[in-house]
C-alpha cells in the first residue's frame, strides 16, 4: 500500500511540474484558453492542498513566470504555514520568486493579489517588501502607475512623498521635483518630454498627441530595451527606419526563432546568411552556460500544420522545434535532423501538412543514434499512432536494454489530460516552453519516465531550492 501510495504521490507531482513548464493559460491549437486555465487551476489547487511544501519548491525548479506567480498567489492567499521552518522556507521561496520575475509580471502579481481579495497580513509584509527593495522605484512608478496605484491602495501603504501626489493626484498638474516625474507632466502638451519616458508611456502619449509613427520610433529608440526594440522589429522595418539596430544574437533562440517565423518565406531566404549567423550565436551563447553535453544525436522534428500554434502563441511549438536544432547542434558531437515535412533548409521552415511522426521515427533510430530526442505537439495523425507502434517494437524487441535514451519534448500543454500530450509509454514526455530549458528538461525526463522514484524527486527540488536560495 505504501509503494501504491508513493507512485500515486510521485505521479502528481510529475504531472504538476509538466504542466508547470509548459502551460501558460494560452489558447493552444487544439484547446482554448478557457479550457487551459479550468485544467492549470484545479491541478494549482491540488497540489497545493496535498503537497504544500514540495508545491513551494516547485519555485526553485526552473518552471514557466506565469506558474510561478500563481504559486505565489495560492500560498499568499492559503496563509501562513503553521510550522515556522515551512513558514521561513515559503517566505524565502516567495522573495526569490518575486525578484526574478520580470518586472511587469511582478506587479501584474501583486495586483492580483489585490482582484483576488488577497489581503492578510503576511500578503502586505510582502509587498512592503518588495517594494522597499526596488532600486528604480520612480522610474516604475511611470512604467506601471495605474497597477502601482491599485497596489498601493489595496495594501493600504502610505505615500506622503511625491510618489504618492505622482500616483494619486492629478499628474498632469503642478510641478515636481522628480525629473521624471515632471517629464511625465509636461508630455501631456510637449512632445520633447515623451522622449524622456519609458516607450510603453510614451506611446500612449504620442497617438494622444498625432505624433507621426516613424518620427515618434525614431525618436524614441534610445530609449527603448533590447526586448522592446526586438517586440517592434517588424513595425521598423515597415517604418523603413534605417537606425533600427536589434541584436538577435542576444536574444534567446526561441525568441529568435519566433521573429524569423514571422518573416515570409522569400525575405528569409534573402537574408538567410545573417539569420543562421544569429541562430548559431544565439544558441553558442546558452551552451556556454551549461555543462550538459550530447552525444551522437538524432532529432525528429514537427513541422506540421498544427505547429503553427494558436492567435495567442503564433509559431510557438515550430519556434521550439527550430531552437531546440540549434541548441543539440551546439552540445552535440553530432546530429542529424529528421522533419515531418521536407524542407529546404532549417530557417525555412513553415507548418504544412499531417504528422508523420512513424516515417520519421524509423529514419531516426535507422542512423544508430546514442540519444533520440522527439520535439512534437503529440497529435500522431499519418497514420494515427504510428509513433507509437514504432517506439513499442523499437524499445521492446531491438533496444530491451534502453541503450538509446529517447525523450519526447512538447511544447504544447493538452489540457484533458492535464499535461502534455505523451506518444507512447515506452518514451518518457516532458513539457518545454522554451528552447533553453531543453538540457533542463531532459534532466528532468529521468523522472518522467519512472527510474527515479518519489523521495529522488523530492531531493532533486530540495537541491534547487538550496542552489537558488543560496
Amino acid at each position: 500500500m505504501a509503494e501504491y501510495t508513493a507512485r500515486i504521490e510521485r505521479e502528481d507531482l510529475i504531472t504538476f511540474i509538466n504542466a508547470c513548464f509548459t502551460c501558460t493559460g494560452q489558447a493552444e491549437f487544439y484547446s482554448s484558453s478557457a479550457e487551459q486555465g479550468v485544467s492549470l487551476s484545479f491541478l494549482h489547487e491540488y497540489i497545493r492542498t496535498n503537497y504544500r511544501r514540495l508545491y513551494a519548491r516547485c519555485l526553485a525548479a526552473g518552471i514557466n513566470h506565469y506558474n510561478q506567480a500563481e504559486i505565489v498567489l495560492q500560498l499568499l492567499g492559503a496563509g501562513a504555514p503553521e510550522s515556522d521552518a515551512d513558514r521561513q522556507e515559503e517566505s524565502r521561496l516567495i522573495r526569490y520568486a518575486l525578484s526574478s520575475l520580470p518586472t511587469q509580471r511582478a506587479y501584474k502579481l501583486l495586483e492580483q493579489a489585490g482582484q483576488r481579495r488577497i489581503n492578510n497580513r503576511r500578503c502586505r509584509a510582502v509587498v512592503r517588501q518588495f517594494l522597499a527593495e526596488r532600486k528604480n522605484l520612480v522610474f516604475e512608478a511611470v512604467k506601471y502607475r495605474n497597477r502601482m496605484r491599485r497596489i498601493h491602495s489595496h495594501g493600504h501603504l502610505r505615500s506622503e512623498d511625491e510618489l504618492g501626489r505622482f500616483l494619486f493626484g492629478d499628474a498632469a498638474e503642478g510641478r515636481f521635483e522628480t525629473p521624471i516625474f515632471d517629464a511625465y507632466r509636461r508630455a501631456h502638451y510637449e512632445e520633447r518630454a515623451l522622449y524622456e519616458l519609458p516607450y510603453s508611456v510614451a506611446e500612449g502619449f504620442a497617438a494622444k498627441l498625432s505624433i507621426p509613427r516613424d518620427r515618434f520610433l525614431a525618436r524614441i529608440a534610445p530609449r527603448m530595451t533590447s526586448a522592446e526594440k526586438a517586440r517592434t522589429a517588424r513595425a521598423a522595418e515597415r517604418e523603413e527606419i534605417d537606425d533600427w539596430r536589434v541584436d538577435w544574437q542576444r536574444r534567446d533562440p526561441t525568441q529568435l526563432a519566433t521573429y524569423l517565423l514571422s518573416l515570409g518565406i522569400p525575405e528569409r531566404r534573402a537574408r538567410l546568411a545573417e539569420l543562421e549567423a544569429a541562430m548559431k550565436a544565439s544558441a553558442q551563447r546558452i551552451v556556454r552556460e551549461v555543462p550538459y553535453r550530447l552525444g551522437r544525436v538524432s532529432m525528429v522534428l514537427d513541422n506540421s500544420f498544427s505547429s503553427r500554434g494558436s492567435a495567442d502563441k503564433a509559431h510557438r511549438p515550430l519556434a521550439v522545434a527550430l531552437a531546440s536544432l540549434y541548441l543539440v547542434e551546439q552540445a552535440s558531437a553530432s546530429l542529424r535532423a529528421f522533419w515531418t515535412s521536407p524542407i529546404a533548409h532549417p530557417l525555412l521552415a513553415r507548418a504544412q501538412g499531417s504528422t508523420s511522426l512513424g516515417q520519421a521515427l524509423l529514419d531516426a533510430l535507422a542512423w544508430k543514434p546514442d540519444q533520440l530526442l522527439i520535439v512534437s505537439d503529440g497529435f500522431d495523425n499519418d497514420p494515427p499512432n504510428g509513433a507509437s507502434e514504432v517506439l513499442r517494437v523499437y524499445c521492446s524487441r531491438l533496444d530491451p536494454g534502453a541503450e538509446v535514451e529517447i525523450v519526447h519534448l512538447n511544447p504544447v500543454f493538452d489540457a484533458a489530460h492535464l499535461m502534455p500530450r505523451a506518444l507512447s509509454s515506452w518514451a518518457p514526455t516532458v513539457g518545454i516552453r522554451d528552447a533553453k530549458d531543453l538540457f533542463l528538461m531532459i534532466g528532468f525526463a529521468r523522472f518522467a519516465k519512472g527510474s527515479m522514484d518519489l523521495q529522488a524527486l523530492e531531493a532533486y527540488l530540495q537541491r534547487r531550492m538550496l542552489e537558488v536560495l543560496a
